[in-house]
C-alpha cells in the first residue's frame, strides 16, 4: 500500500519526465534541423549544463542544509528552470548566426535552478521513503514515469512526424513542457514535509569527513568511472543518429518509446535481481549490457535496426537509473547525506561536462566507427571497477565483523 507522499511523488515524477520528454530529448534535433548547430555545439548541449552545475551543486546544497523546510524551496527552483522554456521559444527570432550559441547558453542557465531542485528533491525523497520500502518504491516509481515517458514521446513522434524541419512545431513542445512544469511545482507542493529544526550542529559548509568512508568512496570511483564511459558517447549517438542514419522526429521518438517500453517490464527485474545478489554485483551486468550498445550501433544505419538496438539499451538502462540511485542512498550515511548526495553530484557535473567533450574529439580524430568502439571497451572496462568495488567492500565488511 502506498503512502501518501509516496502516491504524490509519483505525480510529480510523471508530469516531470513528461516536461523533460517535450523538450530536451529534442534539442539534438532542433538544434542540427533549425539552428544549423556543428558538431561540437552538439557536443555542447550534453556538456554544458553540467558545468552550471558543477558550479552551483555546493551553493545550492549549503543552502539546502540550511533550511528547515525544503519543499516550497525545491518548488520554486523547478518554476525558474520551466520558466525559462519561454526564452527557448524565442530563440528562432535572433539572428542566424547566433542562435546556435543563445540556444545552448538558455539551456546551460536552466541548470541554476535545476541543480537546487534536483539536489533539494534527492534529499526531500530520501527523507520521506522508509528504508525498507526504498528498493520498492523506486522501482515502481521508475516503471511509471517510464509509462509516462513512453506514451508522451510516442505522441510527440506521430505528430511532429513531418515536421522535423518546422520550428513553429518546436516552440509549441517548448510551450507545452513549460504548462507540464506548472503542474511540477503543484505536485511538489502537495508533499508532506516533516520540518527539521535547525539545531547548532548543523554544518554550513562541506563536511569533508564523508571521504573517509569506505563504502562512499569506492561508490565515487566507480559510479564515475561508470559515468564518464557512458556519459562521452552521447553527442556521437545524437550525431550518429540525425546526420549519419537521417532520423526524422519521428524515428527519434521511436528510438526513444523502444528504449522506454523494455525498461517498463525490466525494472521488476533488476530489483529482484539486486535484492538476491546486491546493488553493486547486480551492477556488473548493467554496465557489461551497457558496452554493447556503442558497438551495435554502428553496424548499420537502418533504422528498424537501430530501434532494436535502443530496445537492448532500455533493459540495461533500467537497470543502471534503479541501481545507481539505490547505491547511492544505501552507501551515503544518514547523518551525511545531504553531503554525500552533494559531493556526487558536483563530481558527476565534472564527468558530465568534460566527457561529451572528449567523445566529440575523440568522433573528430577517429571516426565515428572507431570512436564507438573505443567507447565500448571503456565502458568494459568501468564494469570491471564495479565488480572490484563489490570485492573491497565485502572484504572490508568481513574484517569489520572479525575485529568486533
Amino acid at each position: 500500500m502506498r503512502t501518501y507522499n509516496e502516491k504524490i511523488s509519483i505525480y510529480h515524477g510523471m508530469v516531470s519526465t513528461i516536461a523533460i520528454n517535450l523538450a530536451s530529448n529534442f534539442y539534438p534535433i532542433f538544434a542540427i534541423s533549425i539552428l544549423g548547430a556543428t558538431n561540437y555545439q552538439v557536443g555542447l548541449i550534453s556538456s554544458l549544463p553540467p558545468l552550471i552545475a558543477l558550479l552551483m551543486t555546493i551553493p545550492a546544497a549549503i543552502l539546502l542544509n540550511r533550511l528547515q523546510s525544503q519543499k516550497k524551496t525545491v518548488a520554486m527552483a523547478v518554476l525558474g528552470a520551466r520558466l525559462l522554456f519561454l526564452l527557448l521559444i524565442g530563440v528562432v527570432y535572433i539572428t542566424s548566426s547566433y542562435q546556435a550559441w543563445v540556444f545552448l547558453i538558455i539551456i546551460a542557465f536552466m541548470n541554476v535552478p535545476a541543480t537546487i531542485a534536483n539536489i533539494g528533491w534527492q534529499t526531500l525523497i530520501s527523507g520521506m521513503i522508509k528504508d525498507e520500502r526504498r528498493g520498492s518504491f523506486f522501482s515502481d516509481r521508475n516503471r511509471l514515469l517510464t509509462i509516462a515517458g513512453m506514451i508522451s514521446t510516442l505522441i510527440i513522434g506521430i505528430f511532429m512526424k513531418n515536421q522535423t524541419n518546422n520550428a513553429t512545431a518546436y516552440q509549441w513542445l517548448f510551450f507545452t513542457a513549460l504548462l507540464c512544469g506548472l503542474l511540477e511545482v503543484f505536485f511538489l507542493m502537495k508533499h508532506k514535509e516533516s520540518v527539521q529544526a535547525v539545531t547548532t550542529t548543523k554544518k554550513s559548509s562541506m563536511d569533508w569527513s564523508i571521504f573517509k568512508d569506505h563504502g562512499y568512496k569506492w561508490f565515487l570511483i566507480a559510479a564515475l568511472c561508470f559515468n564518464f564511459t557512458w556519459q562521452m558517447s552521447w553527442g556521437i549517438f545524437n550525431i550518429y543518429h540525425v546526420r549519419i542514419a537521417e532520423a526524422t522526429i519521428l524515428w527519434i521518438s521511436i528510438f526513444s518509446v523502444a528504449c522506454q517500453l523494455v525498461q517498463i517490464f525490466t525494472f521488476p527485474l533488476w530489483k529482484k535481481w539486486a535484492e538476491a545478489r546486491s546493488n553493486t554485483l547486480t551492477l556488473v551486468w548493467a554496465a557489461l549490457g551497457m558496452a554493447l550498445v556503442p558497438f551495435l550501433t554502428v553496424l548499420s544505419t537502418n533504422l528498424f535496426y537501430l530501434t532494436c538496438v535502443q530496445a537492448l539499451s532500455g533493459f540495461f538502462i533500467s537497470g543502471v537509473v534503479l541501481l545507481l540511485f539505490n547505491l547511492l542512498l544505501e552507501q551515503s550515511p544518514e547523518e551525511t547525506r545531504t553531503y554525500c548526495i552533494t559531493s556526487y553530484n558536483v563530481l558527476l557535473s565534472f564527468v558530465a561536462f568534460i566527457a561529451p567533450q572528449i567523445g566529440i574529439m575523440l568522433l573528430e580524430g577517429l571516426g565515428i566507427q572507431k570512436s564507438m568502439e573505443l567507447n565500448s571497451f571503456m565502458r568494459i572496462g568501468s564494469a570491471f571497477v564495479f565488480l572490484l568495488m563489490y570485492l573491497r567492500t565485502r572484504k572490508f565488511t568481513k574484517a569489520l565483523l572479525v575485529k568486533n
